[in-house]
């Protein structure tokens, strides 16, 4: 009897654990101190006490669901595999969506370093699949002894790439990531977000339909405020998450009376996030989870 009583009462705890207190994301990992995108930054995200692990996934040309924010190669970091950097020029020719996995794989994401982030380590790594992704994070967390954490996945997604930089239809790219999460994860420990609400209202379609489990919907937002961002979704996400410098206080009660969390993207500077938080939003994105600790 006893226990059950612990079972259950772990089971409510572990449920309800993250719709309480102040969400840290850490912004692909932890953007600002290792490379984005990679295991190495979400292991550094985990060691710094985020709550959630954002992060933002594209597809190959073998159907295969791969961590990355840009569906081609960026010049800002990327490596060849001979070791030359990715120009500029032929960055957009290094497309994902008619790479294989493995030839994604053989180009280097970290030992250059980026630029507009002085304080990243320079450390040899690559894009990653989702699944290895949530595979090393979660033992991570198990051999750290750490609290389990949220995955904030980005479905990166515009109407302009359809068919040539991501599957032709949003059906065809949500599946893939959602087979992926559902088998690595409950439902309430992800966070889906788009910036394209085409894919937002298909996973909410499926949602009401019972066709996807009950996986919170984030829509990300650049200059939308929440009423419009909530009638051009045709329905409440579970979270409006908008550009912070643009965020008011009286925004943020709109979405409270509705009943929709606000975190809002990406704030770097600690004075920022003082400021951000005395506004009441429930959580922030952040590239340097250091800054944020003793928020």
């Amino acid at each position: 009897m006893k226990k059950s009583i612990l079972l259950l009462l772990l089971f409510t705890y572990t449920t309800n654990m993250f719709a309480q207190g102040f969400d840290l994301e850490g912004h692909r990992g932890a953007r600002g101190l290792m490379p984005e995108n990679s295991i190495p930054a979400f292991k550094k995200a985990l060691d710094l006490g985020v709550t959630t692990l954002e992060m933002d996934v594209c597809i190959s040309k073998d159907k295969k669901v791969v961590v990355s924010h840009e569906p081609y190669m960026n010049a800002l970091y990327v490596t060849k595999p001979d070791g030359t950097p990715v120009s500029k020029v032929e960055e957009a020719t290094l497309n994902l969506y008619q790479m294989t996995y493995q030839q994604i794989k053989e180009f280097d994401t970290g030992k250059r370093g980026n630029a507009l982030f002085p304080e990243q380590e320079k450390t040899p790594t690559y894009k990653p699949l989702l699944s290895e992704t949530i595979k090393a994070c979660e033992a991570y967390i198990k051999e750290k002894g750490l609290r389990a954490v949220q995955y904030n996945i980005e479905i990166k997604s515009e109407e302009k790439d359809y068919g040539t930089y991501q599957p032709a239809t949003i059906k065809e790219f949500s599946d893939l990531v959602y087979q992926e999460i559902i088998k690595a994860l409950p439902a309430n420990r992800v966070i889906l977000q788009s910036f394209d609400f085409n894919v937002l209202i298909y996973w909410h379609k499926q949602i009401e339909a019972n066709q996807y489990k009950n996986i919170p919907l984030s829509a990300l937002v650049e200059k939308e405020g929440p009423a419009k961002t909530f009638e051009a979704l045709g329905f409440l996400p579970s979270y409006y998450s908008p550009y912070y410098k643009l965020l008011t206080q009286e925004q943020v009660q709109y979405c409270h009376d509705k009943n929709v969390k606000v975190v809002p993207w990406t704030v770097n500077n600690v004075e920022d996030m003082k400021n951000i938080k005395a506004i009441g939003v429930d959580g922030l994105i952040t590239d340097y989870p250091n800054r944020a600790k003793n928020l």
